[in-house]
């Protein structure tokens, strides 16, 4: 199997593992960096998520919500995650989506919603815009689903069992209350997550929790454990340019 980048750009080197198992793919802003964006690995400017998703589409890629594969079955099955859920999902992801069939989740933080992230300019990054109930709604009924990332996108390893429980909990709940559908898959805010995380993210009653991991997934992968390669732009480096032929 070739080398692997940090990241997910295109399927070229990625082709071989995730027709193994489960592959989760991970986006959080669908729009050109700013200038002076001071995280540009958040975003992916509109025209690279539509040729990554065309990608997968023209190579037989089904779009399913996370989960981990059969044994001994491996289908060609992607999950297109979202973290956050920023305006631009709604504004530029959704038309793409649609256009290919293409069915994603997105994570939301339950007491940020119609706000901006907030947590990002702690973080020394930009507070971008978030989707507001309306627009949430728009992408339920476009096909979509959405799922848990706290109330407030704290790290959660750094709290005391009470707190992230609050955090938990109540992020579910929150969600379910407002719009109506069960909350049954959880991603661990900055991919930060402990034990006493996992434990808790099980009491509350998710079924799938994604971290931060790169990998694939197989029938023996915790579903409280998934792994995901975030999705960015191909850096300019000698090494990409050289996986391109080889």
């Amino acid at each position: 199997m070739k080398s692997l980048p940090s990241y997910y750009s295109g399927l070229g080197s990625f082709r071989e593992m995730f027709i193994s198992g489960g592959a989760l793919l991970c986006f959080h802003k669908i729009e050109t960096p700013p200038r002076r964006a001071r995280i540009k690995g958040l975003y992916l400017s509109p025209a690279i998520f539509r040729r990554q998703i065309q990608e997968l589409k023209d190579e037989g890629f089904q779009f399913v919500l996370p989960r981990l594969p059969e044994r001994g079955l491996f289908l060609r099955q992607v999950s297109i995650t979202f973290d956050d859920g920023f305006v631009s999902n709604w504004e530029k992801a959704l038309p793409c989506m649609t256009e290919f069939g293409c069915r994603a989740i997105n994570y939301l933080v339950a007491d940020r919603i119609g706000q901006t992230s907030d947590w990002e300019a702690r973080e020394g990054g930009e507070a971008d815009p978030l989707m507001n109930e309306s627009q949430i709604r728009e992408w339920l009924a476009a096909g979509h689903s959405i799922g848990a990332h706290t109330c407030t996108h704290p790290r959660l390893s750094l709290l005391s069992r009470k707190e992230a429980r609050e955090e938990i909990f109540s992020g579910k709940k929150k969600l379910e209350d407002r719009f109506g559908t069960p909350m049954e898959h959880f991603a661990y805010p900055y991919g930060d997550y402990n034990e006493t995380t996992v434990e808790l993210v099980q009491e509350a009653g998710f079924q799938t929790a994604c971290t931060m991991h790169r990998g694939i997934n197989l029938s023996d992968t915790s579903p409280f454990e998934l792994k995901r390669w975030t999705a960015r732009y191909p850096s300019r480096t000698f090494g990409n340019f050289l996986r391109r032929f080889f």
